[in-house]
């Protein structure tokens, strides 16, 4: 991916992309899944729409929360996204500013949203969305209707869908859950290990599950054995975790690199792991593997935005450092559009596509 694009020293947002003073925290970005907008949750309740097809054209805005959107997700349909809230709602919002609430979780807040859709081959899968208020995840098919809800020991921190929708992770305090999504009694397994988990991934196979840690490490386990992986040695929280398209390598932020753990050879048991985009000495806050190629997205907290190849390790500069700490990056499903956002409210859409 990186290959075909022209040597150059701009930022690709200046060249390529469009980009938005939103003037309020970008919580989370999901692009539709019809490939017709790129969506922007914000601190101050609202979703901003910036249309893919005319970069130049108007962003529209709706009001969807009363508080701020704490979670936002493509939806499993084309021409709308998912949202959760401090207000207690998880919600369905069009571009032309409709927005119907799926679920009210009364005091709750809506923390996390997740959604799984089949891409070409798995039409046969079954679509899902998710959110997570509190101990319990909310599980709803495509028209909205509430299938079932899962159970947890303690709050929910991340909710992940493997790369099939079959099963899907929760973290919370003292591990993990994994649960079958279809399955008619519903019984977890769960992963312990002691601790504050703030955030989960799970491997796109099936392989295993990663939890981010509030003490500066993350911790994974094999699920075909149960085995312990421990990824220590950050600087800060490593909030943000990415596998790889193929489950080779998974990309953390928490250091002044992006950290890739190799999960192949054995690893990441006594491998040490590789390291991308350094240099400025500013954290990285945000990563995300492209979902075609092995190109991962990193966002610091200086609010630049670079492209890193994890074979040829070449790095290509999306956004220059300036619009504070980046908050969210979101891939398309084609890997051809990146967006990103930042805690200060600046947004940006960049084409990668060939031209």
């Amino acid at each position: 991916m990186l290959a075909a694009q022209t040597p150059s020293r701009e930022n690709l947002i200046e060249t390529r992309g469009v980009s938005r003073n939103l003037d309020a925290f970008v919580v989370q970005a999901a692009f539709d899944r019809g490939g017709a907008f790129a969506a922007f949750g914000l601190g101050d309740g609202s979703v901003r729409f910036a249309p893919l097809a005319d970069g130049a054209a108007d962003w529209t805005m709706a009001m969807v929360h009363d508080g701020a959107i704490l979670g936002l997700a493509a939806d499993v349909l084309p021409g709308s996204v998912v949202t959760g809230g401090d207000d207690g709602d998880f919600r369905r919002v069009r571009a032309d500013g409709e927005a119907v609430t799926l679920g009210d979780m009364g005091s709750k807040w809506v923390e996390h949203v997740a959604s799984y859709a089949p891409t070409k081959g798995r039409e046969k899968d079954m679509p899902i969305l998710a959110c997570a208020a509190g101990r319990q995840v909310h599980l709803f098919d495509a028209r909205g209707q509430k299938l079932k809800v899962l159970e947890h020991p303690s709050t929910v921190t991340g909710i992940s869908f493997d790369g099939r929708g079959k099963r899907l992770a929760a973290s919370h305090y003292n591990g993990c859950s994994i649960w079958f999504v279809a399955a008619k009694t519903d019984a977890p397994r769960r992963l312990e290990w002691k601790g504050s988990h703030i955030g989960i991934a799970l491997h796109p196979d099936g392989e295993s599950a990663v939890t981010s840690m509030q003490e500066n490490a993350l911790h994974g386990w094999r699920l075909s054995d149960g085995q312990h992986m421990r990824m220590s040695g950050y600087p800060t929280k490593p909030e943000s975790i990415s596998f790889s398209r193929s489950g080779r390598w998974l990309a953390s932020s928490g250091a002044d690199t992006v950290v890739l753990w190799p999960f192949f050879g054995g690893g990441p048991m006594g491998k040490p792991p590789s390291e991308l985009a350094g240099g400025t000495g500013a954290v990285v806050t945000r990563v995300l593997f492209n979902p075609k190629t092995d190109v991962v997205a990193a966002g610091f907290a200086d609010g630049r935005v670079v492209l890193a190849e994890v074979e040829s390790a070449r790095i290509l500069p999306v956004a220059p450092p300036g619009h504070g700490a980046v908050s969210t990056l979101v891939w398309d499903e084609s890997g051809s559009y990146l967006a990103f956002g930042t805690e200060e409210g600046f947004a940006g859409v960049v084409d990668l596509s060939k031209r």
